[in-house]
């Protein structure tokens, strides 16, 4: 259960970025419901890391907590905010995925 919340909290945590994202480029009241939204984002991703490292080593779950936000958020930026998708950004970003991946086989 608790590698679930973990995911759950990285999903969150690419949720308060695309909000971010998306109050830079609002106009008018947008933007105060999209930090409105950042903050909700951050609220609930922020309780779940903090409800998932009382059983899981904080090494661990802080690292994939951070890999799943910065793998979404950079998988966000590409499709949603049409960043480049070049060879090396890709390559690193699918690095980044192994590595998360492995960390989670290697954790009690």
């Amino acid at each position: 259960m608790n590698w679930i919340l973990l995911i759950i909290a990285g999903l969150f945590e690419v949720a308060f970025a695309f909000c971010l994202g998306k109050a830079k480029t609002a106009h008018g009241n947008d933007v105060y419901v999209w930090y409105a939204a950042f903050f909700v984002c951050l609220i609930i991703s922020m309780t779940l890391l903090i409800k998932v490292i009382e059983k899981l080593p904080i090494g661990t779950a802080y690292a994939i907590w951070t890999g799943i936000g910065a793998v979404g958020t950079v998988a966000l930026g590409i499709l949603v905010f049409k960043e480049p998708a070049n060879f090396w950004r890709l390559f690193f970003l699918t690095t980044l995925i192994s590595s998360i991946i492995g960390l989670k086989v290697v954790s009690h």
